[in-house]
């Protein structure tokens, strides 16, 4: 549902495409497939967690410098250092409003 809701606000900016994935290992296939200019991800998925995709990331060669935003539940300030130590370049506790996550996109995109 909130990927739904997430997918439903990036559409407002233009020349945007968004790719879904179910969790963290269907994220790496993805991002095996094609290059991506941003990844938002959320801390609690399934099979693997956003920490640990955060982490494969900034290990690839091939996207190690693509911004990350981390979007969750998990607001303890422990939670936010941990997942900027591992290389998030945002991190956005929900409940999420639009036009925050928008400007964190297009200030990310923009960079």
């Amino acid at each position: 549902m909130m990927r739904q809701l997430l997918v439903f606000a990036l559409a407002r900016i233009k020349h945007l495409s968004v790719t879904e994935a179910e969790d963290g290992v269907d994220g790496l296939r993805k991002l095996a497939e094609r290059r991506f200019d941003l990844i938002i991800t959320d801390i609690n998925m399934p099979i693997m967690d956003g920490l640990k995709l955060v982490s494969r990331i900034r290990s690839d060669e091939v996207h190690k410098d693509v911004p990350i935003i981390i979007i969750t539940t998990e607001g303890s300030a422990e939670d936010r250092q941990r997942a900027m130590a591992l290389g998030a370049n945002a991190y956005i506790t929900k409940p999420i409003q639009a036009p925050q996550v928008i400007a964190q996109v297009k200030q990310l995109l923009e960079k």
